[in-house]
Order: C-alpha cells, then structure tokens, then sequence
C-alpha cells in the first residue's frame, strides 16, 4: 500500500473522542500511577464482585450526526399547534438574543449553584434581578430564586403557611378557580401531612390555616380578593394567591390586596413551553414569613474590602437545620429559566411589558366580543386573558374543528371550551378561533379593556435602573456578556464537586430542544399531536430500565429531591395498599439533607443509623434499629457507592436486612456515576431509586437548576408510580412528565455514547477518582478509602489537621480560585473535608493542573505549620486575590506573584473573581434581596 497507512482512529466515536476526557496513552499514565496494568483491574479492586452485573449494556452508539438526524427524525413526528389551552402555559416569544446568549451558551448553563459567591456575581445578579421583577409585580417585598414550577410552588407554599399561622386549624382552603393540576400536587403533599383540603368558592376562614386563591382564575375570572384576605387574617391564617406576572403588568397586585405570599409561573417571560418544562416557579412573601420561606433567596453583602457583593443568603437553612422536621426538600432551583425570564424583563423593560400586557388582554377583549355578536355565552364579564365559551353539545365538534385549523382549545367539563390568548395571538389566530365557532366576519380591534377599574394597577413597577437600560440588542448582548464574565463555569475549567458531577453537556444533547418541535408543545396538548416525544419516553424509559435493573420509571419528578419524595410517596402507597401501617425510614447519619426531609414529608418518621469508623453504614446498628421497627419499618435511604465515596461490601446485607422486617429499599441515585454498566441497583436489593439526570445522565445544571429526577422501580411498586396531574392527586409536578424538554439531553446522552461507551465513562470517572487520591495521598490525607485501598468516583480529602495551624477549609476554598478552579464539595458529608470528583470528562492536563494547585496550596500550609508566615497574613486568608488586589499597593508578607498567580493559574488567560471574599455573616444580618438602589452603587464605587 505504500505511504497509504491505514488507521484506526475513529472521529466520529463521540464516548472515547468526544467525551470522556484522557485518551488510551493518558489513561496508561494514569494506571501507573494508581498502581494497576489494566482499567478492569482498577475496578475489580474498587467493585465488590458480588455485586457486578453479569450482562453488558449492548446498545450501539450513534455518532453526532446521526443522533441530530435522528432527531429532526422523532421532532417531526410531533405536531406543532398554535395552543390556546392556557392553564398556566403559554405561547411566548424569547428574544433570540437572550436566546442565543443565555439559553445556548456554556457559560450560563454549565455554571453550578451559587455557593461559592465570588465565583458567581455574574449569576447571582442576574437572580437578583430576577427576585426584584417577582417582588415589584407581585407587590410583595421578598421573593425567593426560584421554584420548581407553579403547582409545586403552591404546595410549598401551602406547609409555609401551615408553619407561619397563628390560627391552629388543621384545613386549608383550595380555590375552585384554581389550576387542576396545582390542585393535584397541593393534595399530593397534604395527605401525608394530615392536611385536609377544602375545596370551594367560599372560605370560611374559622376552619383552615391557610387558603389559596387563583388570580386571574383558571377559567379567566378577575376580581378584588381583599375581603377574603382580611378575612383570613382575623381569623390568623395566611392568604395565598396564585398569579401571572404578565397580567400583574396591568392588574392591581397581591399585595396591594393584602395578601401574604404570591406564587406562580414565569414561564411566559421568554420560555418555552417544552410540552412542561423546564420554567420556572416563583413565591414572594410578605417580609415577616421571609426565614420560613423554602428555596434559595439572593441577597446583598459585602467583600472583604467593603465593596457591594452578592451572595445566597440564609444558606444552610431548612432541610440542613431542620433534616427529619423540615417542612421542605428543596434543593433544585430553575436557575437558568429564571435567569432567561429576568433577561426577558430587562429586554423589555416595564414598558414593553405592559405593552405586550395590554396587546394580550385586548386580543382577548377582541375575541370575546365577536363571540358574543355572533350569540355565544362567554364567560366571565371580568377576565385579562381567558375566556370560556359554553358550547354545549357542540363541544366535541368546536374542539376538532379548531385542531382543523391548528389550534388547541381547552375542553373544560362537558359543554364548555376556554380560550387563553398570549404574546404570539394575532389577528390571524384570532380569525382561525372564530372560523372554528362558525363566525366568518372579521373581529373589529377592541380598544376598551374588560378589567373593571378598581382592579387596574396603579402602583409603579420594575423601577430600578437595571430595568431601564438602553434597549439596543448591542447594550444587551454586552450586559449578557458582563455577566457571564464574572463567573466561573464549566466552559473554563473544571469544576471538581463531590456527589454533583459536573461532567460534559454535550452541543448536540442540547441543540434540540431549542427546536419549535420540542419547545412549543403544550403539556396538555392532545398526545396524539406529542408522538415524537412519547417516542423519546418510551426508548429512555426502556434503557434507563436495562441500566438500573428496575422494571418501570416515572419521568416526572422534575428535580433529585422530588425524586426522593416522590419514591417514598410510592413505597407508603405500596404499604398502604397491602394494609400495614408502617412509618419508620432509617437513614443514616451520613446522608443527604434532604434525605431526611423527604421521608418527613411523606409522612414517615425518622430513626438515624450510625456510620462504622471507616464511613460505612454501621451494621450492628442497623440491624438493631430494623429489628426494633419490625412491622412499622417502612423504608431505608441508603446512597450507594455511599456517601463517603467508597462502595461498601454489605450493600446486599442491608438490603436483606430491610426486606425480612418487610421494609422497602430507597437507594438514592446521586451517585450513579460510578455504577452505570458496572452495577445495577434494582438488582443489588434496591426497590426504588432517583436518577439525578442533571448529574449522571449529562443535563447541565444551569446555575442551580434545572434539575431532573425520575424515579426507577422495581415491578411491585410499579402501580403506585405518580399519577396524571389531569387526573386527580398523587402527582408530584404540574405536568405529567416533569421537565419533559430537558429529557431530550439525557436521551441523546444514551444513544451518543451507547451500552458499551456509558460502561467506559464510568470507570475512567473511578480512573480519575483514584488518579487524584494517589497523587495528593501524601499531601492531604485521604477519607474513606475502600476495603482495598480505592475510591468510587469521588475522593474526601480530609483538612482539619490544618485547622491546628489556623488554615480552614474556605481559605483552601477561596485560595483555589485564585489557581482558575471551583472549589471541591466543602464540609459534606463529613465537616472540614473537601469531596472531590473529578468526573470522566476532564482531560489528565486538567486533572493535573487541579492537582498541582493543591500541592502549591499544600506547600503554602506548611509555610505556616513551620511559622515562616502567620495564618492572617498568609495568601490563603486574602484569597480569592481581584485584579483590584494587584495594582493596589502591595504591603503583603507575600509577593504580587505568589498571591495572584499561584502554580496550575493560567497566565494569559486567568480567571479574576470580580469581588474578594464575601462576608456571610454581614449579609445574613443584613438582608436585602431585591436590587439595591443606585445609591448603593456609587457608594460601592467609591
């Protein structure tokens, strides 16, 4: 052949080229290192055997070609309609420059949660912006980051009132006008709270704790609720209200009516409806109930020199403090679609948005009144923008003859149609509806608005200057871009966090669900109009069952911690079912906040099992608490490889344990990364898991969210899966499969890396793993190995011993952003320790640089220990070093050098935190979590 040589590199194999990050020579480096020949001798000495799983995962992989045309393929299959369905989702337009600059950009959807603030202005500004808007147009002075989505937001809200209220009743009160499907999750939520629901019109406030109104309705009804309100609070309960925050742009707020806390959907500021999600719940609430409030708040502090910086504020609150009495597992936010609806308000600015307010709410002015002129009952007289139309037997006939011309209408009851209009109606789709009634003459523009005056907002909203800037793209573009500068994502370097596996988001998994096909679905459009997504469910369900071992999956759970709830809702439906009352879950000491939690708000009790010297669950221990449960043992939480970050030989035995006293096995998912192809938990002992889609299964985190956590189970738990928010109670999320939009990322996450490039992925992310413990053993000591010396997919380096020489584990936290790196899981599970995971998508050349940058900080520690400089005057106390640090005078015990550019930092392209390091406590005692005035900038400027 000559010259001609063959080769047999493959550029089109997305697993090994593409995303899993050391090549063959860099992982025969590594394994020197560890101390093994081969990658399967590594995992034979991490893995118990007992456990392995004896069949591969055999499906093929389809290259990133292929994958986008198989696609285009299953989008074409759904039928895109103009929705006029309504019930909290909407046609909406995203600005494509918020589009293309948020939505589609690394930099904001690979970012984490906000926990190390000074790498993560950028965000939190904008989630600042983001709780202003809901705090200006709600009326209400504090509103929290984000929720999961408005049902689930109602229901938190819900046990944040039954906490708040000075009345005793044991009933709340449910609008009849309020959303079904909020309505199913509320009495998800109260039955294992022992919350009656009272469902009606009229409230009488004597007899509940809290009430929840609809505003505008469900049905298009307005009006004034601050009878009602008064009415509550004489009684001392919390008056809720459910709301738009595009309508609040022309209607008088909540809070003007008194009420106490606001919640909803910001879902048609500039997000797709994505036939359910993601979007983004909001809650505002009065000042006094702001600590009760579950979730994540912003709020406004200062860095070590004073100047303004923002941070989350109340942070290690509810499930951390609280754990088995909190009234909430919140852990995932909608970070990124909050920060697209915050940009949307930017965009348009108070203004535009009552502009588009306005457009709406006439459009539907115009539509009711050529109804009514061609003899049609429509309902109600008051309305912004829904109406109903009583059709009687028509109704079937109206509904078909709107899909005709591409329009879904929502059938309510047996005789009546309702009719939501939003930002993309136009006079067109106006004609298309009444062509669908029969009436062809055209509708003349309404120019008076149906909102009776007392109802018309008065106050001022969106104020601050944020919301007024130049609206030109070039001014927005430029502001999206500020912001994204001042934090630290995925897009720059690796983020090293213990159980949160930060790993690739690859382009091709999320180019699709920008696609109208995916996006403009309505969750309750018809589902013969969603057959590509039910394509898409059904292969992801098939292969999530293959790779787990359960027989059935729920993919509603729209973040981890629903999952959680929502498979120990399942096993108490189980039991329930069979007429045993069992109620007590053990948890061990080491698990999750939320862990904990979610048992409480399923209705169980929890017993806490101790963890073994060497971070295993306590056998003796667990056996005797099971053992003392017996008929009431309803559950065990368990989190496998565990917490600690080992894989414990007496997994099975634990199982065993749990299922002789007739309890059920929850193995929590978070740690799937280290068990895909090697390890199936539904056949180790499992009965039901969570899959933390947004870690394991490749969808980004966004900043905090979105989040995705279906839940696997094995076939005698499969009945008491969630049920249909349609249908009546038992769901966990308002649409029927969660986040549906973002289940597209994991599912072509499954089919680019196929059976065999999954199982790869994970042990190179126990390659890397046990990479990092070998080469920082002797500089920091190393927690939990396994019984073999090895690791999982995560290693806990232990820094206490430093505390004896004044060293924390946030000075090695900040000083790491000094060397361009998020820092490593801090103080969990176990306080003063850093978990590190370093995933199977980070390159050696990465891993390496991180692990330069601990041996430097390492060297800098015994500096100190050896008293050659104190703690206080060290580079690791100033830490995180700005670029206002270096052209300052510089009066340190340390050079410019050493401070700012610390071996592994990149010099042409280093990373500078845009403030020093935050002062927690200031901002804890000081709360601010809306904008500050202008003033606060100047002074900060000063």
């Amino acid at each position: 052949m000559g010259k001609w040589t063959p080769t047999d590199y493959n550029p089109d194999d997305f697993a090994n080229r593409r995303h899993i990050g050391p090549s063959p020579a860099e992982m025969a480096a590594m394994l020197k290192v560890v101390g093994t020949e081969t990658l399967e001798e590594l995992i034979g000495q991490t893995v118990p055997a007992s456990i392995r799983q004896s069949e591969p995962l055999d499906w093929p992989a389809l290259s990133e070609a292929a994958l986008l045309q198989r696609m285009r393929e299953v989008a074409a299959k759904n039928q895109v309609m103009t929705s006029l369905i309504g019930q909290g989702y909407y046609g909406t337009v995203t600005p494509p420059a918020i589009q293309r600059n948020i939505l589609e950009n690394p930099a904001w959807y690979t970012a984490y949660t906000p926990y190390q603030p000074e790498i993560a202005q950028g965000r939190l500004e904008a989630l600042l912006n983001y709780q202003t808007m809901v705090a200006d147009l709600t009326g209400l002075p504090v509103a929290n980051a984000s929720l999961l989505d408005e049902a689930t937001a109602a229901a938190e809200a819900m046990a944040m009132a039954q906490r708040a209220a000075k009345s005793k009743a044991r009933a709340f009160f449910v609008s009849e006008n309020l959303h079904p499907q909020t309505v199913a999750v509320i009495e998800t939520r109260a039955a294992p709270l022992g919350i009656e629901i009272v469902r009606g019109r009229q409230c009488d406030p004597s007899q509940v704790f809290g009430a929840i109104f609809q505003y505008p309705g469900t049905f298009g009804e307005i009006r004034d609720y601050s009878a009602e309100i008064a009415a509550l609070h004489a009684a001392g309960a919390v008056a809720i209200m459910a709301t738009d925050l595009l309508a609040l742009c022309v209607l008088k707020e909540p809070g003007a009516m008194g009420a106490d806390i606001a919640i909803g959907s910001a879902q048609r500021f500039g997000v797709p409806m994505g036939y359910g999600g993601p979007h983004a719940g909001f809650m505002a609430c009065r000042d006094e109930l702001k600590r009760a409030m579950p979730g994540r708040i912003v709020g406004v502090s200062i860095d070590a020199k004073g100047n303004q910086a923002y941070r989350l504020s109340l942070q290690t609150r509810e499930q951390h403090i609280r754990r088995e009495k909190a009234t909430s597992n919140v852990c995932t936010a909608q970070a990124l679609l909050a920060v697209m609806a915050s940009f949307y308000a930017v965009f348009h600015g108070p203004v535009g948005l009552r502009a588009i307010a306005q457009r709406v709410h006439l459009n539907a002015v115009t539509l009711a009144e050529a109804l009514r002129a061609a003899g049609a009952e429509v309902q109600p007289e008051a309305f912004f923008d829904t109406v109903t139309v009583r059709v009687g037997v028509g109704q079937a006939g109206i509904l078909a003859a709107a899909r005709h011309r591409g329009i879904n209408l929502r059938k309510v009851g047996r005789d009546r149609v309702g009719i939501s209009v939003d930002e993309t109606t136009d006079a067109g789709v106006i004609a298309r509806v009444l062509d669908a009634f029969g009436i062809t003459d055209p509708a003349a523009p309404a120019e008076a608005p149906a909102i009776p005056e007392p109802l018309i907002r008065e106050s001022d909203y969106l104020t601050h200057p944020v919301f007024h800037m130049n609206r030109a793209e070039s001014e927005m573009m430029r502001y999206m871009r500020r912001l994204s500068d001042r934090d630290l994502a995925l897009d720059r370097a690796m983020i090293p966090l213990g159980s949160c596996t930060m790993k690739l988001n690859a382009a091709a998994e999320m180019m699709p669900i920008t696609w109208p096909e995916f996006g403009a679905l309505h969750p309750f459009a018809p589902e013969d109009q969603a057959a590509g997504y039910h394509e898409v469910f059904a292969d992801l369900t098939e292969k999530l069952c293959a790779i787990t071992g359960y027989d059935a999956f729920s993919l509603q759970p729209n973040s981890g911690a629903q999952g959680e709830y929502a498979g120990l809702l399942t096993i108490a439906a189980y039991h329930k079912a069979r007429g045993e009352t069992r109620d007590i879950c053990l948890i061990p000491v080491s698990a999750h906040g939320t862990n904990p939690a979610s048992a409480q708000m399923a209705g169980m009790r929890v017993v806490v099992v101790k963890s073994a010297p060497n971070g295993d669950i306590d056998l003796e221990d667990f056996a005797a608490h099971a053992a003392k449960a017996g008929d009431r043992l309803a559950a065990v939480m368990i989190t496998y490889p565990s917490t600690h970050g080992v894989f414990e030989d007496t997994v099975r035995e634990v199982c065993r344990i749990t299922h002789e006293h007739g309890g059920q096995v929850y193995i929590d998912g978070a740690n799937m990364n280290a068990l895909v192809g090697l390890v199936k938990p539904g056949e180790i002992g499992g009965d039901v898991s969570h899959l933390n889609l947004h870690k394991t299964f490749a969808i980004p985190h966004g900043g905090g969210g979105p989040g995705m956590g279906p839940i696997g189970v094995k076939a005698h738990l499969a009945p008491f899966l969630p049920a249909d928010p349609r249908t009546g109670s038992g769901a966990v999320s308002a649409a029927p499969w969660g986040s549906a939009s973002i289940l597209l990322i994991s599912w072509a996450y499954i089919l680019m890396m196929g059976g065999e490039g999954l199982t790869q992925a994970t042990r190179v992310a126990i390659l890397n793993a046990n990479y990092v413990a070998s080469r920082l053993a002797g500089a920091y000591p190393v927690l939990f190995m396994g019984n073999r010396g090895r690791v999982a997919h995560e290693c806990i380096l232990d820094t206490r011993p430093f505390q004896d020489h004044g060293v924390t584990v946030d000075d090695i936290a900040k000083r790491l952003i000094d060397n361009g790196f998020h820092a490593p899981t801090m103080s969990w599970p176990v306080a003063g320790t850093l978990m590190v995971e370093p995933t199977e998508s980070e390159t050696k050349a990465e891993i390496d640089r991180l692990i330069t940058a601990f041996l430097a900080i390492r060297d800098e520690i015994t500096e100190i220990a050896e008293g050659r400089i104190s703690a206080e005057a060290s580079p690791l106390r100033h830490a995180p070093h700005t670029v206002e640090d270096l052209v300052a005078d510089w009066d340190r015990a340390y050079s410019r050098e050493q401070g700012c550019f610390p071996p592994g930092a990149f010099r042409v392209d280093k990373y500078w935190p845009p403030v020093g390091r935050v002062d927690n406590a200031y901002g804890d005692r000081n709360l601010i979590c809306t904008c500050p005035p202008l003033e606060a900038y100047a002074e900060a400027a000063e």
